[in-house]
């Protein structure tokens, strides 16, 4: 047991010393103060909305005093609950609003709505947003001004998903905890470094990078179309950077454990390449991480405790900074083992799906493991 303990404490203090420090929170952006008639005429919003019509008035309400010139093309694909009627509702100067065509075979529905709205872009740039995005003012002048100074090509941002109750708060923090372990962003900011993410709900990017890598159609049949288009995009020569922020907010509500469970087994196994190896390797991982370090609490030896707690406050260093960023009591460090492994077992929810002919499902569409480009 002690042995086992050991393995974990190995895992944790690996993690904490990191040189690229992927738990760190340092990489962020927020909205800025701009004149109300600062000119984002050169901007052009793309939005793909799929039964939004709960949300998409504010949505499009958020967009009206970020700037001058602003242009808003909405794809409505195949809404059944009013989408494009409660749009019309704000009457924003420049919106355009599309009516989506049925999705073809091979195509993602998301992926699809993009590249039919696409077409319609002639600005410089494209800033790629959810439908259920609140932007707060002032962040899409942000976005642009770092774009522009820093001459980045992609600048995406990890919106603030919700996180008011009991699972939101064990569950959502530490998803975004994760998917920093997956895609560091510090390396992912780095022009020499391969890897590469994005954060679907707000990436600003050049209209060119775009085109340059055949548009949408390049990754049409991809679950993690963001990070599949940032790889992409970078592979190309272009410049990326990812951030975290308060200023991009997401205001889909998880009220319950099955809504967040479906929305990570829609892309769990797809992140593994549909791999067993992938998915045994990450078994084990998980529960060396997260089960292991209380075999030592219950071992009867005093060294078999001492390891078991280092291994703790090991990993609670490492996922505080997430915590605090979010306002986040730290208290809630103490549920990251239970998260770790509910999120094992979503990955196995993903996979089982997956070798039953379900390789994604979501918003009512089923997509097919027999499908795959």
């Amino acid at each position: 047991m002690e042995l086992l303990s050991l393995i974990s404490l190995i895992i944790w203090i690996s993690i904490l010393l990191l040189p690229w420090r992927p738990y760190s929170t340092k990489e962020t952006l927020d909205a800025e103060k701009f004149d109300e008639d600062y000119d984002l005429s050169d901007v052009t919003v793309l939005i793909p909305a799929r039964n939004e019509a709960k949300v998409i008035k504010d949505t499009l309400e958020a967009l009206k005093d970020q700037g001058k010139g602003l242009k808003i093309i909405l794809v409505d694909d195949e809404s059944e609950d009013g989408t494009s009627e409660r749009a019309k509702e704000t009457k924003i100067e420049g919106l355009k609003i599309i009516k989506g065509m049925p999705l073809p075979e091979g195509w993602a529905g998301k992926i699809w709505a993009l590249e039919q709205g696409f077409k319609f872009v002639n600005t410089t740039f494209t800033l790629l947003m959810d439908a259920d995005i609140f932007m707060k003012k002032g962040i899409i002048g942000k976005l642009r001004k770092k774009a522009t100074e820093e001459d980045l090509d992609m600048v995406s941002l990890m919106a603030r998903l919700n996180m008011e109750n009991i699972w939101e708060k064990i569950l959502i923090p530490s998803f975004i905890y994760f998917f920093k372990l997956l895609y560091p962003f510090s390396l992912c900011n780095k022009e020499r470094f391969p890897i590469a993410a994005a954060a679907g709900g707000c990436i600003f990017v050049k209209t060119e990078a775009i085109k340059k890598i055949g548009g949408f159609k390049s990754i049409k049949n991809e679950i993690i179309d963001d990070c599949a288009l940032a790889k992409r995009i970078k592979k190309r020569g272009y410049r990326i950077w990812i951030g975290l922020t308060h200023s991009v907010i997401s205001r889909r509500r998880y009220s319950r454990l099955s809504e967040i469970w479906n929305m990570v087994a829609r892309s769990a196994f797809t992140q593994l390449r549909y791999s067993i190896l992938l998915l045994i390797l990450c078994t084990l991982a998980l529960i060396s991480a997260f089960v292991f370090p209380f075999f030592g609490l219950f071992s009867g030896s005093l060294k078999g405790i001492i390891i078991s707690l280092a291994t703790f406050v090991s990993m609670w260093l490492t996922y505080i900074p997430i915590l605090d960023f979010y306002s986040i009591r730290k208290v809630w460090a103490f549920t990251l083992p239970m998260a770790g492994i509910l999120y094992l077992f979503m990955t196995w929810t993903s996979a089982i799906r997956y070798f039953f002919g379900k390789r994604s499902i979501w918003k009512g569409r089923i997509y097919s493991s027999h499908n795959i480009s």
